[in-house]
Order: structure tokens, then sequence, then C-alpha cells
């Protein structure tokens, strides 16, 4: 999963920009199909790329090109802002991660079958509030 994270003073960028997988179940399953990604921040945030996209074959990428924007300033988001800023004034209070689901969606065929979720990998808005650097194209597993 390649993503890009860009933090300003009143908005928090997200780009899921391609996804990649390696020899797995998931890979060599049949069912598996389609693929979109979530992104989630606790309760907060809950965004998916708006496609799915067939799988890719082992080694090959998928590209996505999605972003999106959270809003944080201080007039419209006080809730999202208050949140952010009790994560890194609490840090054992609340979970400080961007939680990234790579999910499986059935094709139009064979709705009858449920999405599964096949796939997780994680990146700490903590410590990249703590560093005050931007995340720009880092592949995460």
């Amino acid at each position: 999963l390649c993503f890009v994270f860009k933090q300003a003073t009143e908005k928090i960028r997200i780009e899921i920009t391609s996804l990649s997988l390696t020899e797995s179940r998931v890979t060599s399953d049949e069912t598996i199909q389609q693929l979109f990604v979530e992104c989630r921040l606790y309760n907060l945030i809950a965004e998916e790329t708006p496609l799915s996209l067939p799988k890719p074959r082992c080694g090959q990428w998928i590209h996505y090109n999605y972003s999106n924007v959270i809003h944080v300033d201080k007039a419209n988001n006080r809730a999202r802002r208050e949140y952010l800023k009790s994560m890194l004034l609490k840090p054992d209070l609340h979970p400080d991660s961007l939680r990234f689901t790579v999910v499986s969606d059935p094709p139009d065929d064979q709705q009858h079958l449920e999405c599964e979720d096949i796939g997780f990998a994680y990146v700490s808005l903590r410590e990249i509030f703590q560093e005050q650097r931007d995340v720009i194209e880092q592949e995460i597993d």
C-alpha cells in the first residue's frame, strides 16, 4: 500500500495512490477479484476509495490515485481538532493510528458474497506530528 500524507495547519490530506500484493492467500484466492481501500482514524474519520479495482498479480501494482482532505479548522471542525489535540497530549487514552484496510469487493455477478477485510496497514499520526514531518510517497506493509 502506498499513500501520501500531507499535513497543513487547517487540513490533513491523505492520498491512497497504489497497491501491490506479495505472494499470499489473497493472490491465489480466485474468489478475491476486486479490491478497494478504506482509511479510518478511530470513529472520527472513515473514507474509502470510490472504486474497487481488479486484484493485481503478485508484484504488480494497481493505482487508485485517491485523495481526501480532512478539515481540522477551529471554526467548522472543532471536534476533529480537539480529538487530534487530545491524541497528542494524552497518548494512553486515544489510538493514534490511521488504519488502512484492503477490502475484497465481490464482483457484480456474485453480490451474494460479503466484502472481506484481507489486509491492514497502520500509520501513526502522533509520530508525524511529533517529528513535524510530512510523510510523502511512503510504502507501508
